[in-house]
């Protein structure tokens, strides 16, 4: 059980070697860099280290005792990033498919809510704006 704050790449299924040993299910989500436009070059992420850690590590921590998880794991990255470069990682193990979906999906909601990162979608010409939150976002995580 572990959440981790890192400016390098990682490989998911070297993230997942040993994963969840002894559960019934394991869920994954990979994250990648998308661009919806057509015109980003990347994205750069920010957040404050120590408070980021501290509240990725109480997040895992509060979906093992909900979902009764055997493990699980946060992984994001910071820095510049390209598109299609993995940003981040979760994955959930469980006795049963269900709690380890449902605790994928509650990690992940808030992560694009709460999850103390700052997002800049970079341009063609190197500017870049921030990325704003969504009313999407906030509704998903209304459910948990």
């Amino acid at each position: 059980m572990a959440a981790r704050v890192q400016e390098g790449p990682f490989d998911p299924a070297q993230e997942l070697a040993g994963f969840g040993a002894g559960a019934g299910a394991i869920v994954t989500f990979t994250g990648l860099v998308r661009d919806d436009t057509g015109q980003m070059q990347g994205l750069e992420i920010e957040h404050y280290p120590g408070m980021t850690q501290r509240l990725l590590n109480d997040y895992g921590d509060r979906a093992a005792a909900r979902f009764g998880l055997t493990d699980w794991l946060i992984l994001h990255r910071y820095g510049r990033l390209a598109v299609g470069q993995p940003i981040m990682m979760v994955a959930t193990a469980a006795r049963h498919r269900r709690a380890a979906f449902d605790a994928a999906d509650f990690l992940m909601d808030w992560l694009k809510s709460r999850a103390p990162f700052w997002k800049r979608e970079i341009g063609p010409d190197g500017n870049g704006h921030w990325v704003a939150a969504k009313e999407s976002d906030e509704t998903s995580l209304d459910r948990w």
